[in-house]
């Protein structure tokens, strides 16, 4: 995939003394009295915010927050106390300036060189939703150079993440997307095979067409969760009572015999860990495929079925990783994620992890170092897999295909 990289403008001394606005994804949590409780966003974009005050540049950084209505700030919806902590991190003060759409100045004088504010939440702004051309080209006036680097919002085809990249003199992708975009492209353009994936969840229908667009692409799949239980009916096994979708089979038995007739599989779990209920302190019984009693939840693989996965695991070339294979969050039926988790962890593959369970899950198991890539995008890390083409990486490439990739 080819785009413009904001870190070889910059160390091409091609932004020195212009003005760069940075759409960062500063959507963090907050209390009740407005306080910021976790600030992982804010910290993973300081990268891309210092390197355009290095490179001389005069910055203007955006975000959402929030759900805010198009044409009404209130106080919850203001990045107030984003630019607090901003300023905190970077150790210089950085404004806060609401009402920029159509241009702003900070004491009566323009944004100087070396220079940061922040512009208020965008989401703010009447058309940022729909994409509204007017609205994305006043955006794209205020720069010299825009610069996507909010991966969480990339498959959203909005004014300040996709019009705006269409109408700047030049659109390029910052530090944070541009690892995404190469990690989705090593492990899916020009994967090192064997490709394997690991889908879980606890619906088939919530990922059916990440399943059926993988299964085109992907040397194994393994499915986890309920997921794997609606494989499991339909490969013709007994499930007792566990979560499963029977409307389902049929685009389940398609799924493998997809994979079937390109030569791969959708292994079937031979054992699993049962229970009587739902709930962390119910007692684990380890059962195999064929023995599973009316009664009975599904709440992990065996480790058996662990086992042999693992050691699918380690001769793969590629590995793409999202959910879970069991309810890991009970300690009783955590150790069929906990082994495939270690052994991505210890494969030789190159490995993407994306999602809000597998992120939790790595944390658990403290493999963060471990993982090729861990992708923070959410939404849009599960329509790269579902095969789309996100609305951002389609505008930077366009762009980038018909740009000198400088400013002149």
């Amino acid at each position: 995939m080819t785009f413009i990289r904001f870190a070889d403008l910059c160390a091409a001394g091609s932004v020195a003394g212009r003005r760069v606005l940075i759409r960062a994804d500063l959507n963090v949590p907050q209390d009740e009295q407005g306080r910021i409780t976790e600030d992982t966003r804010i910290r993973a974009s300081l990268d891309c915010i210092r390197m355009a005050l290095q490179a001389g540049a005069a910055v203007m950084v955006t975000s959402h927050l929030g759900r805010p209505t198009e044409g009404t700030l209130r106080p919850e919806d203001s990045l107030a106390p984003v630019a607090l902590r901003l300023g905190e991190l970077l150790g210089r003060p950085v404004p806060l300036v609401a009402n920029w759409v159509d241009g702003f100045s900070l004491q009566g004088r323009a944004l100087a060189a070396g220079e940061v504010v922040l512009l208020e939440n965008c989401r703010v702004n009447v058309g940022e939703k729909k994409n509204d051309a007017t609205l994305a080209k006043r955006m794209a006036a205020l720069c010299d150079v825009f610069v996507h680097d909010a991966f969480g919002t990339a498959h959203r085809a909005e004014a300040s993440t996709h019009g705006v990249a269409e109408f700047a003199p030049i659109a390029c992708a910052g530090p944070l997307l541009a690892a995404e975009m190469d990690a989705i492209s090593r492990a899916l353009a020009q994967p090192a095979r064997p490709l394997v994936a690991i889908v879980g969840g606890s619906k088939v229908s919530t990922k059916l067409s990440i399943l059926e667009s993988l299964a085109s692409k992907v040397d194994g799949l393994i499915v986890g969760g309920g997921i794997a239980n609606t494989f499991m009916l339909a490969a013709g096994l007994p499930i007792g009572k566990s979560l499963a979708e029977p409307d389902l089979l049929e685009q389940a038995r398609a799924v493998m015999a997809l994979m079937k007739a390109r030569g791969a599989e959708v292994p079937i779990p031979v054992d699993v860990v049962t229970a009587k209920a739902f709930h962390a302190d119910a007692p684990a019984t380890v059962k195999a495929a064929t023995d599973v009693a009316d009664d009975d939840l599904i709440l992990d693989i065996g480790p058996v079925s662990a086992a042999t996965l693992a050691q699918r695991l380690q001769a793969a070339g590629t590995i793409v990783w999202n959910g879970p294979v069991g309810v890991f969050e009970f300690e009783a039926y955590s150790q069929g994620t906990a082994t495939l988790a270690r052994a991505i962890a210890d494969s030789p593959a190159f490995s993407i992890a994306g999602g809000g369970d597998t992120l939790a899950a790595i944390a658990k198991y403290g493999i963060a170092p471990r993982i090729g890539y861990i992708s923070t995008g959410g939404g849009a890390f599960l329509e790269v897999l579902e095969g789309k083409t996100l609305p951002a990486f389609e505008v930077l490439a366009r762009r980038a295909a018909h740009s000198s990739q400088g400013l002149h």
